[in-house]
């Protein structure tokens, strides 16, 4: 017999933090799994570039402090 969705849920519910994480991730690439990679790529590419700007001093970094207030203040 097929396990139904609710049955599926209910055991990944058993498995540990680090395993659930790991099936997240899993079932998310068979969603569109050509286009997670690229995306992937690409936030890797663009964070190498930020922190090499923040090395050479052409970009200061900020708070956590300072990053949620301006986030609250746009979005909030």
């Amino acid at each position: 017999m097929a396990k139904t969705l609710s049955d599926v849920e209910n055991d990944a519910k058993q498995l540990s933090l680090e395993d659930r994480a790991l099936l997240v991730e899993q079932l998310l690439t068979t969603l569109d799994p050509g286009e997670d990679v690229d995306a992937e790529e690409l936030w890797l590419q663009e964070a190498e570039k930020r922190y090499q700007n923040y090395r050479l001093g052409k970009i200061a970094g900020k708070s956590a402090e300072q990053v949620f207030k301006g986030a609250l203040k746009r979005f909030g």
